[in-house]
């Protein structure tokens, strides 16, 4: 087995974020990096009001972290946020070891987890997509000089080539997605107008283990970020009710602009869809502001007024922080029961609204009841006169 490269986490608190909050963003980043391959040592936090234009973090923060480095031979530092081209270049030259922010960490991530041409093709794209502003960034260590005739050095010659490269190859890359868009979009058409389901929610919230369950399949699914890229499509029967199920890929806080934009034809099946099931990972200690970023992420594809069934997924992971009636401090959700939050304001105004677990088969009756009651709902009004289901 490889040995994890060791890695230093970086990131700026900004004002208004308190230290467990900044806390609980680092934790998410530590299971980016380790999805990734790589093994975190260390953490660095700043309190600014933002981060430094220049170099992110501030000088006596960037001498802090200089000395960590040469004492315990760091690999690696990741930030956590997406860095601008001039502050990796000045980092790059701050720093003897590797630099990767947020984005091109995931975006690293997506390129281990493709598998089918089509996903591989749309991360390839998102990746020079993000790789063409920071060119600059890879010629610092040929001769520069300033522009003009007969003052350019080789280093930007070089940079002009390689951009037209990239201009080329993104170009290239969006006239074969337009292609594959194009018979997906004719796929999607010839399904009929069976009611079409999209399973969605925050990465790693159990999609594709609820996925296996009720459509008896076998979708890649395990305890890492972004375990499914590729849309899964499955003809699912409750009952005496078929309808089509897909499994999409997972939502993050901060997803690259690239990615949204590379992965659109995966999104479409969002889009489409004529039911969401939202599923959330329960037993995350910041479920509600992944919720949050999901229905932000819905809202930015126009896929948020649709019927969604809210499913609070692994119960059997829900740890219940027993609270002092006598604690003056204000409760918090993971000081309440699951019967307490199944009667709390999140099932009753996200109804319907239902608490499982995929993996331990909890509720997962009632779960396939409600859905099935949603679906039916749909396809009553489809075919009003096909009541062979009524």
């Amino acid at each position: 087995m490889a040995e994890l490269e060791k890695t230093i986490l970086i990131s700026v608190i900004p004002q208004g974020t308190s230290e467990e909050k900044a806390e609980e963003f680092l934790d998410e980043l530590e299971f980016l990096a380790l999805t990734a391959g790589s093994q975190a040592v260390k953490r660095f936090t700043q309190k600014l009001e933002k981060p430094y234009s220049s170099t992110y973090i501030g000088t006596g923060k960037i001498q802090e972290v200089k000395e960590y480095i040469e004492e315990n031979d760091i690999d690696l530092l990741l930030f956590d946020d997406e860095l601008s081209p001039s502050q990796l270049k000045n980092l790059d030259r701050t720093f003897n070891c590797r630099i990767l922010d947020r984005t091109n960490l995931i975006l690293d991530i997506f390129s281990q987890r493709a598998q089918t041409a089509y996903a591989k093709t749309q991360v390839e794209l998102a990746q020079y997509q993000y790789m063409l502003p920071r060119l600059t960034r890879m010629w610092t260590h040929l001769e520069r000089q300033k522009g003009g005739i007969g003052f350019r050095g080789p280093g930007e010659s070089q940079l002009e080539t390689d951009r037209r490269i990239v201009m080329n190859k993104i170009s290239r890359l969006k006239e074969k997605l337009k292609k594959i868009d194009k018979q997906m979009s004719a796929q999607r058409g010839n399904r009929g107008e069976m009611v079409r389901v999209a399973l969605v929610g925050y990465t790693n919230a159990g999609k594709s283990t609820i996925m296996n369950l009720i459509s008896k399949s076998s979708v890649f699914a395990e305890n890492k970020l972004f375990a499914t890229l590729d849309t899964t499509v499955r003809k699912v029967v409750i009952e005496n009710l078929p309808f089509l199920l897909s499994d999409t890929v997972g939502f993050i806080r901060k997803l690259p602009t690239q990615l949204v934009e590379s992965f659109k034809s995966t999104l479409d099946e969002v889009r489409e869809a004529d039911i969401l099931i939202h599923v959330v990972d329960i037993s995350h200690p910041d479920f509600e502001d992944q919720i949050e970023v999901v229905n932000k992420t819905l809202t930015d594809i126009n896929a948020k007024d649709k019927p969604t069934l809210l499913v609070f997924n692994k119960i059997d992971a829900y740890k219940f922080i027993e609270q002092s009636e006598f604690a003056f401090e204000e409760k918090k959700l993971h000081n309440l029961s699951i019967q307490d939050l199944e009667k709390s304001w999140m099932s009753k105004i996200n109804t319907p609204c239902i608490f499982i677990s995929a993996k331990e088969k909890i509720k997962i009756d009632k779960f396939k009841n409600t859905l099935y009651e949603m679906v039916a709902k749909i396809h009553k009004e489809r075919y009003p006169y096909n009541n062979f289901l009524w």
